[in-house]
């Protein structure tokens, strides 16, 4: 049975707080266990879009629960909530166990990474709405943080003048795949022949690289004290993301030219001449998670970042703007590695 299978992966995720283990009809999670005092509880649910699609059709299913963690837990960490626990809904025509276990291996690994503990999750069989070896994803993760914790940060919001500091991406992460496997499709690049933009790898690895987890470092770099802000550039890109943190009358202006994206970007900008603000307001284009401090505090938070793993850079500022609107000068330098045509 799956569940057999399954069960010492899951096992190897515990952490402080858990109470039970598979099997239950609930998981059962204790935040006092966990070490909090005046807790805030903090929930997200996402999927892994049509990067699916890929890895279905490459026959490889190793990392793709790696994205789905990782596409939950990034959004928890940017409120400053420590993910706790993560429930994953597998669904398919028919259960093929080692798919299955691979996926879910890939959840475990993704669970590791984040410090959180897989404590549940559904799988469900419906040949009726699947068709063939298809199957869908879907991810639910609750942290917590305390109270006088919560970013954005009340007590000292964003200003004119903060400096926005990006941390680096290590390629597409889960979105923007409808575009991507249309112009996989149009230039007819095969999945399994290298990789026209880093040919030590096939196409269908590099597509398929998991997208990064960044809690352990954002949490202990949190632990300053100095972050107002933190923004996930996940589905809507730069462009969209960015916003959702600004209070009102504050925008950025970023700089393309102060970071070097991953080659991925420039091959399918190229491939697919695809302008400037839509790659903008689609891909996260070399930077997965943007932070904002005082621009005093910018060249240590830089560092700190640097000591937990991360390459980051400070990329732009904060400015007055009625919309939240982001500007984005040169994207150009950032997108313009030397790439090979398919």
């Amino acid at each position: 049975m799956l569940v057999d299978a399954i069960r010492p992966l899951a096992a190897a995720t515990t952490r402080a707080g858990v109470v039970s283990g598979l099997g239950g009809f609930g998981g059962v999670f204790d935040p006092k266990a966990a070490g909090y005092d005046d807790p805030l509880l903090v929930a997200a649910t996402d999927g892994v879009g049509t990067k699916l699609k890929i890895a279905i059709e490459a026959n490889r299913h190793a990392t793709i629960g790696i994205d789905l963690v990782a596409m939950c837990v990034n959004d928890l960490v940017v409120q400053g909530a420590e993910p706790l626990f993560f429930l994953d809904y597998f669904a398919t025509a028919h259960l093929d166990t080692d798919v299955a276990t691979k996926v879910i291996a890939g959840i475990a690994e993704g669970c590791t990474q984040a410090g959180c503990a897989l404590i549940g999750g559904e799988t469900a069989e419906m040949p009726g709405l699947y068709g063939g070896s298809d199957y869908d994803l879907a991810g639910f993760a609750v942290g917590a943080v305390e109270r006088t914790g919560l970013l954005p940060s009340s007590d000292n919001p964003a200003k004119p003048g903060d400096a926005v500091i990006g941390l680096a991406s290590n390629g597409l992460h889960a979105n923007g795949f409808s575009l991507v496997r249309r112009v996989v499709e149009d230039c007819g690049a095969p999945l399994d022949a290298p990789a026209p933009f880093a040919t030590e790898h096939t196409l269908d690895a590099a597509l398929l690289e998991p997208t990064r987890i960044y809690v352990r470092s954002c949490l202990a770099v949190i632990g300053g004290g100095k972050i107002k802000a933190l923004a996930h550039i996940t589905g809507g890109g730069l462009l969209e993301n960015i916003p959702r943190v600004l209070p009102e009358n504050c925008g950025v202006e970023l700089d393309g030219s102060a970071w070097t994206a991953p080659p991925v970007f420039g091959w399918l900008q190229q491939q697919g001449n695809i302008a400037d603000e839509e790659m903008a307001r689609t891909f996260n284009c070399g930077v997965g998670m943007t932070v904002i401090v005082d621009p005093a505090d910018a060249a240590a938070t830089v560092q700190a970042f640097a000591e937990h793993g991360e390459t980051g850079m400070e990329i732009g500022r904060v400015v007055e703007s009625p919309d939240r609107a982001v500007t984005l000068h040169n994207l150009g330098s950032a997108l313009n590695a030397a790439v090979g045509a398919c």
